[in-house]
């Protein structure tokens, strides 16, 4: 029995797929639970206009999050915290100072996204943004002394 996935199946194959499965598989548990529908020449081409918006979709994502990359690349933002005479910070710098800064900037950023070095003194940091899949930024940070 041939079948057009809607969804991906895990050992079986992705959405848009034209898999060929057994009747009672096929009868009995994927069409009923809407994983698939019966691979007829109309539905056929269907998935496969899916596939080919799907996949236009994914490169206009992929472009704008390079280009988000390189955008945040070229950031740098300041942080005052306050801190000793020897230049070490009372505390931490978090990774949701990173992100606020980040923000004031102009950019959306979740701080779930956003590694931060251990920073215990003043100084310049790189602070990893992740964008999407493997695309990474890297932003400068710079600790500086709160006036007081």
């Amino acid at each position: 029995m041939k079948l057009v996935l809607k969804q991906d199946v895990e050992n079986l194959g992705e959405a848009g797929e034209i898999v060929t499965v057994k009747a009672g598989y096929g009868r009995n548990f994927l069409i009923p639970s809407g994983k698939a529908i019966m691979a007829t020449p109309g539905s056929i081409k269907s998935a496969e206009e899916e596939t080919r918006q799907a996949s236009k979709k994914r490169e206009g994502l992929l472009k704008a999050a390079q280009d988000l990359a390189t955008k945040l690349s070229s950031v740098s933002v300041t942080i005052s915290v306050t801190a000793g005479e020897d230049g070490k910070i009372f505390g931490t710098v978090t990774s949701q100072q990173v992100t606020d800064a980040i923000n004031e900037k102009g950019f959306e950023v979740d701080r779930k996204k956003v590694t931060v070095e251990d920073v215990k003194s003043l100084g310049e940091y790189t602070a990893t943004v992740q964008i999407q899949g493997d695309i990474k930024a890297d932003v400068k940070v710079w600790v500086v002394k709160a006036e007081k």
